[in-house]
This record gives C-alpha cells, structure tokens and sequence, in this order.
C-alpha cells in the first residue's frame, strides 16, 4: 500500500460550495484532433464540482482509502515546518496542481526516500526538478490536454481586455463614473494587429484557431514548424526564432515550457527590439518573463499591457509588483483550472494512478519522466532537440 500526499489550493474564504452557478458542465467527448479524454475506471465526483481545492481532493480520498493507501490532503507547502514537508520523507506519491504546485526540489527529492511517482494535476511539470528525478529513476507524469482549451480561452480574453482595455472601463463602471474619454483613451480593435504565437503546442495552436476569425495577422515560432497546409490555412508566418518574431508583432502570446532556455527569456534586451505600444499575454509560466524588465517596459510605455495567468513564485507574495504596475490584466493562475477543467484533470489523474497502481503502462502523452529519462510528453517538450522539419510536430 501507498503513501499518496495531495497537495491543493485553500477552500474558498466562504466554504466549500454547498451549490453551484450552473446545474451542469457540457460533455466533451474528444479534444481537438481526436485525442481521447481521460479514461478512469470509476470517478468519485461530480463534473463540474470544485475538486482542485483541499476538500475537493480531486475526488480521490474516499477511491483510494477502500484501495487500503493513505492519503494526506493539505495546501499547507511553505516552509520547513509545514505539513507538506512533515509527511514528503515517507511519501510514495505526491500530486499537485500548477496553481498551487508543491515544489520539488533536488534537495526535497533527496528527502524523499520512497517516492516514485509524481503526479501535475493539470499540465506543466516544471516545478518538478526533472534531472533530480531522472537520478532518482521516479515517474513523473501531468494529465496534457485536459486544460488546453480552458487555457487558451483564458489567453483570448485577455488579450481582448488588454487591447480593448475592458479593466480601466470596467473600473469606471463599477466606481459609478461614465467617463467615456477616459473609457476609451486606450482601446483599441484587434482587428488587424499583428499576433505572434510564442510556442505553438496544444494551447497555442488553439489560440491561433480562436484569434483567426478576429481578423488579425498571425505569425508563431516554434522548435517544430506546423505542416505547411496548417500554415496556410490560418494565414501563418513562421519565424526561426523569438527574436525574430517580436519585432513583428503588436500582441505576443507565451505558451512556452519553462526550461534552461526560457528562463527569463522576456528581458529588457528583447523587449527593447518589440515595436512601442506592443502587448504581451503570458499564460504560461511567469519565470519566462523578466519581472522587473516587465514593470520597466510598461511604465516607460515600451508596452502598451501585459496579462498573465502566472508568476514566480506561485502563490505570488502580496508586494509583488505585478500586482499593482500600470496597465496589466493579472489573473492568479486560474485559466487552467476552471470547474469544467477540473474534471478532466482530475479523471486524468485517477487514471495515472490506477494504471500506476496495476502495474500497466501509462499513456505516452502523460509521461514526462520515467525509468531515467525523458518519456512521451517529456521528450517532445523538455529534452533539448534539434529543430524538426514541417509535419513532425507531435
């Protein structure tokens, strides 16, 4: 039997819901392109209830105890007394979310005498030292594609509040002004503006697919080039490189993993060479972004707007300056994880486990590490790679 520690974010300041806004989620039958959902055995929930938070438990508690494991449940993870640090040494499997993610360092794995298997619930593993996991020969896995589109939504709409500049009007609004001067002394149409795709994987290929119809000119850059009949079917232009790209866009979206390479990637060399007034959308992960450059660039007007679903650290302190520079549409990493992405997560995740727990294999686009080295998912978007030709994109 298995220790499992369960690592998520507080309960709502109010409670655990006792009902919802909505009696219902819609039933998604296949992600785009025809990869299938999740495919537990059982689920434990409802779709559509809050599962990400500690008393949701991604509806695992009540599976796994009848299975005979322990189960620990906490969003305590900072600090060494936390609980998090207390019950890690014995730990057999640890899952968490990237919004509220359970930071596995080289030294925290070192502790961690019998862990072998770690679980994102949700998509990005880079919280996870995966060298120090890879020594170590533990599985890690994440449930990919079950937030893509929950995430690309996200990133749509704040480009559109960014360009539109819905904060300030909204503010207005609420604050019972009717200014529209001021409304409207920075909005703008989209319509037209250049976009540029920074990584086109799952997510920003579905944002290329959503931001198309707004009639705006889109370009990417990628280690992998899209099949030339996707290229020209959205009107994209490639471009060999982020330097490249950003001196030709108005609005550039992020979808980057966060690697060696990506760290800190949006400094202020880069942002110098993007034209003046320019917007940046970063739902990815906020250490691929410079924080202090970020700040310089907007309060010089070298950036028109920046919006974010992430920051470094997660959770953000209360000063960071992200929180209160001008012009951003900052949001607490929840663009993956809303309640209809929660579902397929968490059926994602029981379905990890229960292959795990069997003995079988589990699926190749789940896999980020296993047996030392980078597998499935992992050695498409974490393992260094020469650049592949059009038509290989996994």
């Amino acid at each position: 039997m298995a220790k499992v520690l369960i690592v998520l974010y507080p309960d709502p300041v109010t409670g655990y819901p006792p009902e919802y806004a909505r009696d219902t989620v819609p039933e998604i039958t296949e992600y785009p392109g025809g990869a299938t959902l999740p495919d537990p055995q059982a689920i434990d929930f409802v779709p559509g209830q809050l599962l990400g938070s500690v008393s949701g438990g991604l509806g695992l508690k009540r599976w796994l105890e009848s299975e005979g494991h322990t189960v620990v449940i906490t969003s305590d993870k900072e600090g060494a007394d936390s609980m998090f640090e207390r019950e890690l040494p014995d730990a057999d499997v640890v899952i968490s979310q990237p919004f509220w993610p359970a930071y596995l360092t080289a030294d925290r794995i070192e502790r961690a005498e019998k862990l072998q298997l770690v679980i994102t619930a949700g998509i990005g593993s880079d919280h996870t030292d995966l060298n120090a996991a890879n020594a170590r020969g533990i599985t890690v896995a994440e449930v990919t594609y079950s937030n893509s589109i929950s995430v690309a939504e996200h990133t749509v709409m704040q480009v559109l509040v960014l360009v539109r500049d819905f904060v300030t009007q909204h503010r207005i609004s609420e604050e019972g002004g009717w200014n529209i001067a001021d409304a409207v002394s920075r909005s703008y149409d989209l319509e037209g503006m250049r976009v540029g795709v920074f990584a086109a994987g799952r997510i920003g290929r579905a944002v290329i697919e959503r931001l198309a119809p707004f009639g705006v000119r889109l370009s990417y850059t990628d280690r992998f080039r899209l099949p030339r009949e996707y290229e020209e079917r959205y009107g994209l232009t490639f471009h060999d490189s982020i330097e490249s790209l950003v001196r030709e866009v108005d609005v550039l979206t992020v979808h980057a993993p966060l690697t060696d390479e990506t760290r800190g990637l949006l400094d202020d060399e880069l942002l110098a060479t993007m034209p003046r007034g320019a917007y940046i959308v970063n739902p990815a992960r906020g250490a691929i972004a410079d924080r202090d450059a970020i700040v310089r660039a907007l309060e010089s007007g070298r950036l028109a707007g920046y919006a974010g679903d992430v920051w470094d650290p997660q959770p953000a302190p209360a000063g960071h300056p992200w929180r209160t520079m001008p012009h951003n549409a900052m949001t607490t990493h929840t663009s993956g994880t809303s309640l209809s992405g929660q579902a397929r997560y968490a059926a994602g995740t029981r379905e990890i486990l229960e292959r795990w727990f069997a003995g079988e294999e589990i699926r190749p686009e789940y896999l980020i590490v296993e047996g030392g080295g980078y597998r499935g998912t992992g050695a498409h978007s974490y393992a260094q790679q020469p650049t592949q030709a059009a038509g290989e994109q996994a």
